[in-house]
């Protein structure tokens, strides 16, 4: 039956849908942005273009059957969604305001574990019974092993792509590689789309089974894919500048060059781990496939003072979505919400 909080949960999945698309837009557009490929405006219709045709091509959803599975179904009701989206919206405005690139994925899985934590406080049992420590534990090593993984592809295809442009005219190569930008970008795009829009789908797919309007075992409603899909291009077409300003500028000097091996390294990345059904940030991969680049040219050459607090950040942002995720479902159910 559809209640009027399924309703609510399905607007704030589809909001937080939307404030992930202008949060991690700047992961997608802010090296075609820095080395003025595209000028902001341009980039932003550009991401959200390729955020939007993930939907015609990707049929098996991984990751959003990975993100459904974060709390067990025992322990999930309209409460628990309710809180978790609250919290995970409220984080990523927070960073959003403050230019910090924290990821929005993982606010999302954060608020949904802590929200299924405290329901299984009040229902007498113990806490981590209510989260399957399986998908827990891989996506809190995936916070180390993402940035890794895009820093050391960005790495190996800087380093072979100056080797194989070595004896290249400088201002012919730069041509060249602002073209190619516009490919990278875009896939790196297309990837963020297939990985973020995902979990959201995760989210809903949960909503509608725990509410009995779909048979658990039942496939996804196509309006779900659709609508999230659209949401997630919807929020990249707003932009987020500030956070374009740190990815593209502040960590380390990109040029056209590096942007398309830090574009690449990251879209690499995010469809290894899309195939394996593993829910990791584009904001951590695209910023260790950054790093990466800069670590081409000498490690003096990434600014680690903005990497290291940036860092923190991600460390934080589980536990921090965890807590709030844990105090509003409190909350709801003192006022009997």
């Amino acid at each position: 039956m559809v209640t009027t909080l399924l309703v609510i949960v399905v607007a704030l999945a589809l909001i937080f849908d939307y404030t992930n698309g202008f949060h991690d837009a700047a992961n997608s557009i802010a090296t075609v942005v820095s080395t003025k490929v595209l000028t902001p405006f341009q980039a932003v219709l550009w991401a959200a273009a390729f955020n939007f045709l993930a939907y015609f091509v990707v049929t098996d959803h991984k990751v959003a059957n990975t993100v459904a599975k974060i709390v067990v179904m025992d322990y999930v009701n309209i409460q628990v969604l309710l809180a978790g989206l609250l919290a995970a919206i409220t984080w990523n405005l927070i960073t959003w305001w403050f230019g910090i690139p924290s990821s929005s994925s993982h606010t999302l899985i954060g608020g949904f574990a802590g929200a299924g934590i405290t329901n299984a406080l009040y229902m007498g049992a113990a806490p981590l019974d209510a989260v399957n420590m399986k998908y827990i534990t891989t996506i809190i090593s995936y916070i180390v092993l993402a940035p890794v993984i895009g820093l050391t592809i960005g790495y190996i295809i800087t380093v072979i792509i100056m080797w194989i442009c070595k004896n290249a005219k400088p201002a012919t190569a730069e041509r060249w590689f602002k073209v190619l930008q516009l490919a990278t970008s875009a896939l790196l795009s297309f990837a963020h789309g297939t990985n973020d829009a995902q979990k959201v789908m995760g989210i809903l797919f949960v909503a509608v089974v725990s509410q009995g309007v779909i048979a658990k075992d039942a496939p996804m409603p196509e309006w779900i894919p659709l609508a999230c899909y659209s949401a997630i291009a919807l929020g990249t077409m707003s932009g987020g500048w500030k956070i374009v300003k740190t990815m593209g500028s502040k960590i380390t000097k990109i040029t056209s060059l590096e942007g398309v091996s830090a574009e690449t390294a990251a879209a690499v990345t995010l469809k290894i781990t899309e195939h394996f059904g593993i829910p990791v940030s584009t904001t951590h991969t695209i910023t260790g496939s950054i790093i990466g680049v800069g670590l081409t040219k000498r490690i003096s050459a990434v600014r680690w003072g903005v990497t290291i607090p940036l860092m923190w950040a991600w460390v934080i942002t589980i536990p921090i979505s965890a807590i709030i995720a844990g105090t509003v479902f409190m909350l709801l159910r003192v006022f009997g919400v």
